[in-house]
């Protein structure tokens, strides 16, 4: 721009000045020079203010392209950033494999998470491991009969629960309508409770304490000297705290129920065959005994006593002198039981009973001898041994 004004003033100047005055020849042509130096000096200098405009537009326009770019760019690693990936996600045998690793507690935070976490947490499959492997041993039969009564109970509670409600909305027609409404809404509100037929509510039934369930313990009441080497029934609760049971004992005669606490898993087993405590075990096996065989036997004080199973090993008959070679005991009608915690003479070393029509056998002083049962675990036996007092019995 300012070229321009000089050029301008320049060539009006000399424009003026030669028009008042002659000028010799050679001061044309300089006239006619410094015209046209001007000329192509102006022209150089929009050539040149055009360029510099095209050039700056054209690095704005790459500066802003360069900002979208890194603006696009730092947008999508934040996305990447930010996105976390759920356990979701997974594949199924990698979600499946997971849950399957957790324990019960990783299991109920995780039911926690989701609906569709929960639904799957809770599932059968996931929860029987646990089962067995905890409870395995000390729940029978017994137990599940028990549980399912338990289960039927709560769904007759429910049933009731139901019908009392249809009574209610009749009698919504009576009393003011809004207050039923509000009672009606709110039980009638969705609730994601835990299925009481599922093995999940199962086990956390158990291992609160709120189910008690029907097993055997051994050794009852502390192992006291009148029940060593029994195993008895009892209706037994956990307590996680101590990690032991309580035991609680059907009556005996006129005696109260009574409470063991303390009891621990060692001393609990499910019962061996399903038979009710009063009941009378048919023996199968009786044909089947040898001298040093294990066995278990029901027993019971009187017949308002229930059975308990007590440990013994059949014997050899009086005439008999042990020698495996001769020994012809077993081909006999009588069987010779053998209580050795107990010491000779007393009267509960020893009993006999008939192979052929063997019922219940005994009287009130001695007591009355139920059905038998031959051990062949060895589990079982090396349990009764492991039991065996540290003293021998009167």
């Amino acid at each position: 721009m300012l070229f321009f004004l000089i050029s301008c003033v320049s060539f009006i100047f000399l424009s003026k000045s030669l028009s008042l005055k002659s000028l010799p020849s050679w001061l044309g042509d300089m006239r006619l020079f410094f015209l046209w130096f001007w000329r192509n000096l102006l022209s150089l200098l929009v050539n040149s203010l055009r360029t510099t405009k095209i050039s700056i537009e054209n690095s704005e326009r790459m500066s802003l392209r360069k900002k979208l770019v890194s603006s696009t760019r730092v947008e999508h690693v934040e996305e990447e950033m930010n996105y976390e990936m759920s356990v979701l996600d997974l594949p199924e045998l990698v979600l499946e494999s997971i849950l399957g690793r957790l324990s019960p507690s990783g299991l109920c935070s995780m039911a926690a998470v989701c609906s569709s976490m929960r639904d799957r947490c809770r599932s059968d499959y996931l929860w029987k491991r646990h089962m067995d492997d905890k409870w395995g041993k000390v729940i029978g039969k017994a137990a599940y009969r028990e549980w399912q009564w338990h289960i039927a109970s709560k769904k007759n509670y429910a049933l009731d629960r139901s019908n009392s409600k249809s009574i209610t909305r009749s009698l919504s027609c009576i009393w003011p309508l809004a207050w039923f409404k509000s009672k009606l809404e709110n039980s009638n509100k969705p609730k994601s409770s835990l299925p009481a037929d599922s093995i999940m509510s199962w086990y956390l039934s158990l291992e609160t304490g709120n189910f008690w369930f029907p097993a055997q313990v051994y050794n009852r009441e502390h192992g006291h000297v009148g029940f060593m080497l029994s195993c008895y029934d009892a209706e037994l609760s956990y307590d996680s705290r101590t990690d032991t049971f309580h035991a609680r004992y059907p009556p005996h005669g006129r005696r109260t129920i009574v409470i063991e606490e303390g009891v621990e898993w060692d001393r609990i087993r499910a019962p061996a065959i399903d038979t009710l405590p009063h009941d009378l075990h048919v023996s199968d096996c009786l044909h089947d005994l040898h001298p040093g065989d294990h066995i278990e036997i029901q027993w019971r004080r009187n017949k308002e006593f229930p059975y308990g199973w007590w440990y013994g090993i059949v014997g050899h008959l009086e005439h008999c002198d042990g020698n495996e070679r001769h020994c012809l005991c077993h081909s006999s009608d009588t069987v010779v039981l053998e209580f050795n915690q107990y010491t000779h003479g007393s009267r509960w070393r020893q009993t006999f009973l008939s192979r052929k029509d063997h019922r219940e056998e005994g009287n009130e002083a001695d007591g009355f001898y139920g059905g038998i049962r031959k051990l062949y675990a060895a589990d079982e036996i090396s349990m009764w041994k492991r039991l065996w007092p540290t003293e021998v019995l009167e």
